[in-house]
């Protein structure tokens, strides 16, 4: 909100310096904000009593969304990478996906394992607990198991992520 949209009674208000001017009514502080040709902002409308400042409005928003880009430029977005697996699996498959997660850890991605089961291989469900277990133990220089293989439905899933 900024000048006439302000209708509180009192309000902190601070200077253009960043000094601390008290609190005072509203349209004492626009008449402030009016001398000195600038805008009263409120920046903390949740405030007791809401927080406004004698600031240029387009140079606040301004630095507003600059400063909102700089954040947005220092986070890391962690994706999840899947990699799904039968229980007749063969070695050679097997170390081509072991491979493929490796290539994944190494770019900061978590892997999620999928054990899928179909038909009559629902039966031996742990029987084939020990893939997982390998499949975590072969990567185990670089990642570390997140979660432990868990069976949900006719899937077992266990997820890796980059040792630090």
């Amino acid at each position: 909100m900024i000048n006439e949209q302000i209708r509180d009674r009192e309000v902190r208000v601070i200077g253009v310096d960043g000094e601390q001017l008290g609190i005072m009514s509203a349209k004492e502080a626009m008449k402030l904000a009016d001398e000195a040709g600038v805008d009263l902002v409120k920046i903390a409308p949740t405030a007791k009593p809401p927080v406004c400042k004698i600031v240029d409005y387009g140079k606040f928003k301004y630095e507003q969304t600059r400063k909102e880009k700089e954040a947005k430029k220092k986070q890391k977005i962690i994706d999840v990478k899947e990699i799904r697996l039968s229980p007749n699996i063969d070695t050679n498959d097997l170390n081509t996906k072991i491979n493929a997660a490796r290539k994944f850890l190494t770019k900061g991605d978590k892997v999620k394992v999928t054990l899928r089961f179909r038909g009559r291989e629902m039966a031996h469900m742990q029987n084939s607990k020990h893939i997982l277990t390998d499949f975590g133990e072969s990567l185990s220089d670089i990642a570390v198991v997140e979660k432990e293989p868990k069976v949900e439905g006719r899937s077992m899933t266990m997820f890796l992520a980059e040792k630090r």
